[in-house]
């Protein structure tokens, strides 16, 4: 059954069959050839794939993220940026970046981030002589940084996958997410420089007390959601609605740029968002159970432990197989399947399930800016109106600088750990 389950998955792949429907079409293929009585378990088992409390967090962040692009928090948490860093050369490029470290503190959603950003900045960077690629592949990738730096969709999935605290992968996730926005910063300072772009960058910038002053509302928003969790007020789950009353208050009642007619747009929005990805997380759920009840995960974790004799070895294959499935495989979907078995050989290896957490997360989050299925893509060159063989020049700088960090946070622990040791001390 494992080799027609990957088979039949890798085909419809090939033929451009949505994630969702190969994932879950090659499991009911399986248990139709093999035992086809079987196949009444497959409703059930989509179903406890969802059944899961956690998973409640990733409807209400992808709707509090919509509302912070409809309602106007977005725009001032760029003005407050550019305010910060917008004054030197190659400033626009490093306030994308910065701007999408702040919001990525509330939607925990890529996509969101690009969209919701992109929408702003992109124009701005074309406005001030930045090629359009070039533009479009900034955004894309920065706004991986929404699955990086806490609260994180696909760190919720994993901690469900793999019974991990997500509060501690949420803590542990701003060492990477904190590193990653600076090496960007500096690179693309450096890389304007060498261009010769953004000499400009600073026009129109407010002061940092006016900038502060307007976006006050927006900037206490990830306040208010991070000090709620690791103040033990809320869970990360009641987070995500905390983070929706916030913005829907804030943008109906305090910026009053959020009116009552935009809501259905903004619900419809979310709601076919949060159905995509519930969608994924059940036919996945259901193909892992038909992998580990075919025995793949201790057959593949006896394998790397025969052949990767070290934790050093296993960690940088790991990461060379997670770049190649994160480009063809939906990040989400990835997790899900691959957290349940790779973390117990982890484990195995000596490596800290949390530490592995941030791995996965990083690595997979590469797949969102890598062709051929990055979704960050596909969303950049939506709103800057491109194609996408049109980006793929100027990503490659972008990528290889992510690769240098991931190499940084898969090696030295600390990074990750350091800071969820002294917020969870070790028992």
């Amino acid at each position: 059954m494992p080799v027609t389950l990957l088979i039949s998955m890798v085909l419809a792949f090939a033929l451009s069959v949505s994630i969702a429907v190969a994932i879950g079409g090659s499991a009911m293929l399986g248990l139709a050839l093999f035992d086809a009585d079987k196949l009444v378990l497959a409703p059930k088992e989509m179903f406890t794939a969802i059944d899961k409390f956690p998973l409640a967090a990733v409807p209400f962040f992808i709707l509090a993220g919509n509302l912070m692009e409809t309602g106007g928090i977005s725009r001032r948490l760029v003005e407050f940026a550019k305010s910060l860093v917008g004054g030197v050369q190659g400033g626009l490029p490093m306030t994308c970046v910065l701007t999408c470290m702040i919001f990525a503190a509330v939607s925990g959603s890529s996509v969101a981030t690009t969209f919701a950003i992109g929408a702003i900045l992109i124009p701005a960077l074309i406005k001030h002589g930045y090629p359009t690629a070039y533009a479009a592949a900034l955004q894309a990738t920065s706004a991986e940084l929404g699955v990086i730096i806490p609260p994180s969709i696909p760190m919720i999935l994993y901690g469900v996958s793999a019974e991990v605290s997500i509060g501690e992968l949420f803590i542990a996730g701003f060492g990477p997410g904190l590193l990653i926005g600076a090496a960007l910063m500096l690179f693309v300072h450096l890389y304007c420089r060498y261009k010769g772009w953004g000499k400009r960058d600073g026009d129109g910038r407010l002061p940092v007390r006016v900038a502060t002053l307007k976006a006050g509302w927006a900037l206490l928003m990830p306040v208010i959601i991070l000090g709620g969790i690791y103040g033990g007020i809320f869970t990360p789950t009641e987070a995500s609605v905390v983070a929706v009353f916030y913005a829907l208050t804030v943008g109906l009642l305090i910026h009053r740029e959020l009116e009552l007619k935009d809501l259905v747009v903004v619900f419809r929005k979310s709601v076919i968002s949060s159905a995509i990805i519930m969608f994924i997380i059940a036919n996945a759920g259901l193909f892992a159970f038909l992998i580990t009840r075919a025995g793949v995960p201790e057959a593949l974790g006896a394998w790397l432990t025969e052949v990767l004799k070290s934790p050093m070895w296993f960690l940088l294959g790991v990461n060379a197989a997670l770049f190649v499935i994160g480009m063809f495989i939906e990040t989400s979907a990835a997790i899900i399947v691959l957290a349940p078995i790779l973390v117990p050989v982890a484990r195995h290896f000596g490596v800290d399930p949390v530490h592995f957490g941030t791995i996965m997360v990083v690595n997979l989050a590469l797949g969102m800016i890598t062709p051929p299925f990055g979704v960050n893509l596909f969303a950049a060159c939506t709103v800057a109106r491109i194609s996408l063989d049109q980006i793929v020049r100027h990503l490659l700088p972008f990528v290889l600088v992510i690769i240098a960090c991931l190499m940084l946070v898969t090696y030295v622990p600390d990074i990750s750990l350091a800071l969820r040791d002294l917020v969870y001390p070790p028992k």
